[in-house]
């Protein structure tokens, strides 16, 4: 119990230093707030409908969409080396940890020591917290998008053999119901969150999907 204690307070301070999820650098209460005023919204699947052309309308949908995915908040969770990142500039965990070889951490440290089913505030203030969620975990390796393109990120998830086997549909609902998904939009105090909402996401990710599932250029 005292080891686990320590890596939640140590894993903490880390993340109270650091702050991950929208704006460019970790704002204090007041600059999330602004913050999500002024730069967080996503564009709707009805801004785009004068692109006369599906093609080029369907892959700047993704574009629109692709600001949730590339985001620091989710490409953490997407490295190729099984080592997650944090804060806005994707540093490496600190303290160092791996994803192991199912993403839920190694036997001696796994990822729920320190990230519990839900985000867990940190004693002594209500403006950082740990992350967490239920299904807190890295995403396999050929789920990389830490320093990928947009464009090949879309072709990755097209892929069944890259993306956990799924459809776009089960893309879609992946996208727009799954609940890791959805903590980007609830990170926790001194966390960014990511544009939009989940819904808005879904929504363009739908479109995408209807329009032909083009992709952007890498």
């Amino acid at each position: 119990m005292r080891h686990r204690g320590l890596s939640i307070i140590v894993l903490g301070a880390v993340i109270s230093g650091v702050g991950c999820k929208s704006t460019k650098s970790a704002p204090d209460a007041a600059g999330t707030q602004a913050a999500q005023d002024v730069g967080l919204s996503l564009r709707p699947v009805s801004a785009f409908a004068a692109i006369t052309d599906e093609k080029q309308r369907s892959a700047a949908l993704f574009v629109e969409a692709g600001r949730v995915i590339t985001h620091p908040r989710c490409v953490n969770c997407h490295p190729a080396d099984g080592v997650p990142r944090q804060g806005m500039a994707r540093r490496r965990h600190v303290p160092a940890v791996t994803g192991g070889p199912t993403g839920h951490g190694t036997p001696g440290l796994p990822c729920s020591s320190c990230h519990q089913a839900r985000n867990t505030p940190l004693v002594g203030t209500t403006l950082r917290s740990v992350p967490g969620n239920p299904k807190w975990a890295l995403a396999p390796a050929e789920m990389a998008w830490v320093g990928v393109p947009l464009g090949k990120i879309c072709e990755q998830l097209k892929d069944p053999a890259r993306n956990g086997g799924k459809s776009l549909d089960a893309l879609h609902h992946h996208m727009a119901e799954d609940v890791l998904v959805g903590w980007g939009w609830d990170p926790g105090p001194g966390l960014e969150p990511v544009p939009g909402t989940q819904r808005a996401f879904g929504e363009l990710i739908r479109a995408w999907i209807d329009t032909g599932a083009a992709c952007p250029s890498p």
